[in-house]
């Protein structure tokens, strides 16, 4: 036997209405944030940043500028793309220390399976002076 539903009852979506979208909108921002923090962790763990990350941090005027410990900010932009053995990136990576902050940027070439920095430069935020760390020796 079938029942049969008496015509006041509704279903819970439609008594629901504002719960409802608002746990879809939710859902949808929360899926949004995964997919972008997971972007920013991906170039994070990338090899570019890792390598031209530990060279900016560890330089003397870049502990100069901004103190030490040197770390990287959490919105890394820019890409890196790989075919094969070969690739190329170009990165901003935001860092900060107890003294100040900046952007380290960088140029890397991969060729045979191997990352190489092209150009590695540090700007700092106050005071807008741009460094070459790659060709520019520490006094």
């Amino acid at each position: 036997m079938n029942a049969i539903r008496p015509a006041t009852e509704t279903s819970w979506v439609k008594r629901n209405r504002s719960l409802f979208i608002a746990l879809l909108v939710s859902g949808a921002f929360l899926a949004a944030g995964a997919i972008v923090f997971g972007v920013f962790g991906l170039i994070k763990s990338s090899d570019p940043h890792k390598l031209g990350f530990g060279q900016a941090a560890a330089h003397p005027l870049v502990i100069e500028a901004i103190g030490a410990p040197v770390e990287a900010g959490m919105f890394v932009t820019g890409n890196v793309r790989m075919s094969g053995s070969a690739g190329h990136a170009d990165l901003s990576i935001p860092v900060h220390g107890p003294r100040g902050t900046g952007n380290v940027y960088l140029h890397a070439q991969r060729s045979l399976g191997e990352w190489t920095l092209d150009a590695l430069v540090f700007e700092n935020d106050t005071t807008r002076q741009r460094v070459d760390l790659l060709h520019h020796e520490a006094a």
